[in-house]
């Protein structure tokens, strides 16, 4: 069960952070609709809650008040590509020091896999309307 979790998680981990290198730095800070975030909080959105299900994984107690990261701390393009990837590569550590896999820890992954897929579906719209191709799309 924990490979399988583990290969989902980092299969759909890997496609978001290729999403979030691919797309165009002018357009990180667009909107693309009323009432939507833009990529880039998108994707400190993503960070955020990987983080958090990564200390959750590692037997903390985060606290999920905040919802996002900081844009003040991860501003652009770089910092947001970094920080995407140290955040599912935290989860997929949690998730490889676990020896079995108990309920809890599957309803998380499963949670958290879901919420990642979400927000996939949500970028791929992102990049589509700019003209990038998504990795599952790609030939």
């Amino acid at each position: 069960m924990r490979d399988l979790l583990l290969t989902r998680w980092t299969d759909l981990g890997d496609k978001l952070v290729v999403l979030t290198e691919d797309f165009p730095r002018e357009q990180y800070d667009a909107l693309p609709a009323e009432g939507v975030r833009t990529f880039a909080e998108q994707v400190r959105h993503l960070a955020f809650w990987n983080s958090y299900a990564g200390a959750v994984l590692r037997g903390e107690s985060p606290d999920g008040a905040a919802n996002t990261l900081s844009a003040a701390d991860y501003p652009d393009k770089p910092a947001l590509v970094r920080v995407l990837r140290e955040s599912v590569d935290s989860v997929a550590t949690a998730l490889r020091a676990t020896d079995t896999v108990s309920l809890p820890v599957a309803d998380t992954m499963v949670s958290f896999i879901q919420h990642s897929a979400e927000h996939y579906g949500q970028l791929v719209l992102y990049c589509r309307v700019n003209g990038i191709i998504p990795p599952l799309s790609r030939g």
